[in-house]
């Protein structure tokens, strides 16, 4: 994860560390629902990306619980990285 990291004790996501550039997710279960009872409330749509070069790269979006806003992750550039 770029621009922010995962609190694995909360579940949710927090910001970096200082001089942490980059931060390792743990292994995610993915599960598909249907839309009608997907959360969406406090939720961070997290792009995710092949590589550190966005745009041509985006692969699909991975929504992650937040306490914050969700658009301060917006504004901060907070994507998921497959490689880094």
């Amino acid at each position: 994860m770029e621009g922010a990291r995962w609190d694995v004790a909360t579940g949710v996501i927090a910001d970096c560390r200082l001089k942490e550039l980059f931060f390792l997710m743990p292994v995610v279960f993915v599960k598909a629902i249907t839309q009608d009872k997907q959360e969406t409330k406090n939720i961070y749509e997290c792009p995710v990306y092949r590589t550190r070069m966005r745009g041509s790269t985006y692969v699909w979006t991975f929504n992650l619980k937040t306490r914050e806003k969700p658009t301060k992750w917006t504004l901060a550039g907070v994507a998921i990285l497959l490689q880094i």
